[in-house]
């Protein structure tokens, strides 16, 4: 009879196991109640990343503002808030910028993420898609869909919507020659633009009223990092820095 006990536990014992985790998945991905999404957004604006109104409604703002944790924290960036992930909020730190005294904003590409800066160091994140390193064809020409790293300052801006020849751009702010930060509708979670700095469209307007002409913007991945710190210590370099980027000869 013992041995029969034993041949019958070591048979159902997997299933016992695969129970139990079918469990803890099933609590994993258990729908939150509202409160408990409140407290994920109101948790995560605390924290700076752009959640939009802390509603308890999972908008696309919340959507991107989870997004943009997971990115940060390099987390499976899966867009979903589960109970695993509340827990992750309620443990993390808030981000902190590379450089800080002055305002700017910082581009981390390894992470995909963007992160606006203040003169005390705040910081507002948002999820980000820059080049995707890929050949493409532009007017008869081949490229190469490259973000380009270093210090750069906005030298040019538009509104609304903006028609280029590689797509549409939404308040578009200029970095570098056709470079720009610009809303769209498509920002995945990893790298697809064709050099440009993607960043979700909810946020585009405002972003841009925070990216005035002048405004120094550092990208960089784990191998280059560029300090603009004397750009915002001596005004005159930077303007003339910005002439020079802002010269048609130059673009």
């Amino acid at each position: 009879m013992k041995t029969l006990f034993t041949i019958l536990l070591v048979a159902f014992l997997p299933l016992f196991g695969n129970a139990q985790r079918h469990a803890a998945g099933n609590k994993q991905r258990a729908a939150l109640n509202r409160a408990q999404i409140r407290e994920a957004e109101r948790q995560l604006a605390d924290l700076g990343y752009w959640t939009g109104p802390v509603d308890g409604v999972f908008d696309s703002a919340t959507r991107s503002a989870l997004i943009a944790f997971q990115k940060w924290e390099r987390r499976p960036a899966n867009g979903r808030l589960t109970s695993d992930e509340l827990e992750a909020i309620h443990d993390s730190k808030t981000p902190e910028a590379r450089e800080t005294g002055y305002g700017h904003v910082e581009v981390d590409l390894d992470r995909q993420v963007l992160l606006l800066i203040d003169d005390a160091g705040g910081v507002r994140v948002l999820p980000v898609s820059s080049g995707s390193g890929k050949p493409f064809r532009n007017q008869g020409k081949m490229g190469i869909a490259y973000t380009p790293r270093g210090r750069f300052l906005v030298y040019q801006k538009g509104a609304g919507w903006q028609k280029g020849p590689l797509g549409s751009m939404y308040y578009p702010s200029y970095i570098s020659g056709g470079i720009a930060i610009h809303g769209s509708g498509s920002v995945p979670n990893q790298p697809a633009s064709h050099g440009c700095v993607r960043i979700p469209v909810f946020a585009a307007q405002e972003v841009s009223k925070q990216l005035t002409i002048g405004t120094i913007v550092l990208l960089y991945d784990e191998r280059s990092f560029v300090s603009a710190k004397e750009w915002a210590l001596n005004p005159k370099l930077k303007q003339a820095v910005l002439q020079r980027s802002s010269s048609p000869d130059l673009q």
